[in-house]
């Protein structure tokens, strides 16, 4: 049984105007998400910029969300690491701490063979019983996790179950998918690129958008999934402008620039992300005044 279906929100991390993560704001997003539709949290991955966190601050958050959430949806926590004996760690402790699920980004910089992929996903899954999505994100990690490795480890290793996909190779992953039997539980891990993935199989998505357009992301799946694929289609052709502008400078700076324009207060980033450059933030403005969200 897959994770969850539909439109999980990769979740930002409000900080204090101090830099320490802001429990109060937190319990308010997470709460404004599930209230939104919303079908899974991704916790401390990329947009919650888990990279600037210590290991304490991390897990403490992963524990907070799912205290939270109590069950109503399940939550998926980000443990990658570029070192396998840290992942490891991570992992146990999500799980310990109530996660539902684990995000095992590829390993980056030391950039991995094929060979050591397989090696570092199989060494963190035998040491934790919830599932395992591995994250496929070459323009971060420099490398990139091949369809058949993908194919393998999720055939081979019981609590590896699927991927978030966001290489934006098509090929790669209709070539992934042809390979799957049925058993890979594929996600977009691009907010561009939702309608295309489910088309070839996939079961949603881990969504920056999710955090300032809960519903709209929700509805592009549900519909989907309900047959009515050109209302769905006219959703995520409707979202493209303002994506683009989520994406204009590097993730999750413009995402969390959007959260304060919307009155959310989820504070600064924490270096070296710094704040938004005016032109970019006055064309994000823009985008988020014709989507209807100011």
């Amino acid at each position: 049984m897959a994770i969850f279906k539909g439109a999980g929100v990769a979740l930002v991390t409000p900080f204090t105007a101090t830099g320490e993560v802001n429990y109060d704001k937190l319990e308010a997003l997470v709460e404004e998400q599930i209230a939104g539709g919303t079908d899974a949290i991704i916790a401390c991955g990329t947009t919650g910029e888990a990279s600037t966190m210590t290991h304490e601050e991390h897990l403490d958050v992963i524990e907070y969300i799912c205290k939270v959430t109590k069950g109503r949806i399940p939550v998926v926590a980000g443990t990658g690491s570029n070192c396998t004996e840290t992942a490891i760690y991570l992992s146990e402790e999500a799980e310990r701490r109530g996660a539902d699920g684990l995000l095992l980004v590829s390993p980056y910089y030391n950039k991995a063979t094929q060979k050591g992929l397989e090696a570092h996903f199989t060494a963190v899954a035998d040491r934790v019983k919830i599932p395992i999505l591995l994250y496929n994100i070459p323009g971060r990690t420099g490398v990139t996790i091949q369809p058949n490795t993908i194919a393998k480890l999720c055939k081979n290793v019981s609590n590896i179950v699927g991927v978030k996909e966001a290489s934006g190779n098509f090929s790669a992953i209709a070539t992934l998918m042809s390979l799957a039997d049925g058993r890979i539980d594929l996600y977009s891990g691009n907010d561009d690129q939702i309608v295309p993935l489910l088309s070839l199989g996939g079961l949603g998505v881990v969504s920056v958008l999710s955090n300032v357009a809960p519903r709209q992301t929700h509805e592009i799946c549900a519909s989907y999934f309900a047959g009515d694929t050109a209302r769905s289609a006219a959703l995520q052709l409707a979202a493209i402008p303002l994506v683009t502008e989520l994406f204009c400078e590097v993730n999750p700076i413009p995402v969390k620039a959007a959260l304060n324009l919307m009155g959310k207060e989820v504070g600064p980033m924490r270096m070296p992300l710094t704040t938004m450059e005016p032109q970019n933030q006055e064309r994000l403005k823009a985008a988020m005044t014709a989507y209807g969200l100011l």
